[in-house]
């Protein structure tokens, strides 16, 4: 059981953050092209959201008793509240279920077993999963439906900051603003964990992207990038995502130049554009690096 955060920034593959209703989301077809992105497929969206992480949080709790969290160096009350936020999961689960009926996305059988069930991950999932809830609120049009979204993602919220600052003793937010991504960028990130689904689950009109990893990236220092599968000429810019910002850097000899002054959970995605970080440009990612940094705001090394 691994509770403990290591002392060095890494990239944290297979994110749990959203989607993952059924193995035909995987076409390659554009973002829209397949189905209309209207509030039952927002719904969904949220509601696979809520199964994986579910699913991710009963299996760490079924795994681990409360002596394992006490051997792993975590406070005492640290499974409480754990055992709290899985009831959470389960009731947004419940929710968005009852709301969207028979089109309700039921779970799939996910593959956690490369997972860690870490502090550091579950607080870098938690943090995903806000951002991928702040990109999908502007498709919703039913303010009902809006208002109840908002509500899930400040609970969420929540979680990732009590992870962070009581748990893992670290900064728990990343700046004045969360990154909000695109449904295209999120499914990438969770696709490697799905297993199969029922074939009765309606389809989600996403892709995956090609996975994305940046050696031991660090602000102001050079990295290596790697790109799972390459097509055509390749990308040739890496956009760094933090907050409301990005940043675009050139890629050179494969490797590129980590802006300076990015903290917390930075997204960082391969595309073919020096301006434009959309679904028709990026060609990789994303991929999650986190810079850690103390309350006086200097970065941790």
């Amino acid at each position: 059981m691994q509770f403990k955060i290591p002392s060095c920034t890494r990239s944290v593959v297979g994110l749990l953050v959203v989607v993952g209703a059924t193995v035909q989301m995987a076409s390659s077809a554009p973002l829209g092209t397949r189905q209309t992105v209207d509030d039952a497929t927002v719904l969904n969206y949220a509601l696979t959201l809520e199964h994986i992480e579910n699913a991710f949080y009963s299996g760490a709790l079924a795994k681990f008793d409360a002596q394992a969290f006490l051997d792993a160096g975590l406070p005492s009350f640290a499974r409480g509240r754990f055992e709290q936020i899985a009831a959470h999961e389960q009731a947004h689960v419940d929710f968005l279920t009852s709301a969207l009926g028979n089109k309700a996305t039921k779970a799939c059988v996910y593959d956690l077993s490369s997972i860690s069930f870490s502090t550091e991950y579950m607080r870098v999932s938690l943090l995903g999963r806000v951002s991928a809830y702040t990109g999908a609120a502007q498709l919703i049009t039913n303010k009902a439906y809006l208002t109840a979204a908002a509500s899930v993602l400040s609970t969420e919220a929540r979680h990732a900051s009590w992870v962070a600052s009581a748990v893992g003793k670290v900064n728990p937010w990343s700046g004045a603003f969360d990154v909000p991504l695109s449904l295209n960028e999120v499914f990438s990130l969770v696709a490697p964990t799905i297993v199969s689904c029922p074939s009765t689950n309606p389809a989600l009109p996403v892709k995956a992207f090609p996975a994305l990893t940046l050696d031991k990236a660090a602000p102001g220092k050079k990295t290596s990038v790697h790109v799972s599968q390459k097509s055509g000429s390749g990308p040739t810019f890496i956009a760094f995502l933090s907050g409301l910002d990005t940043t675009f850097v050139p890629i050179e000899g494969g490797q590129v130049l980590v802006p300076n002054g990015l903290k917390g959970q930075v997204y960082a995605v391969a595309t073919s554009s020096a301006t434009e970080a959309s679904d028709a440009t990026i060609l990789a990612g994303p991929a999650v690096l986190q810079f850690e940094f103390a309350s006086d705001g200097k970065l941790i090394e």
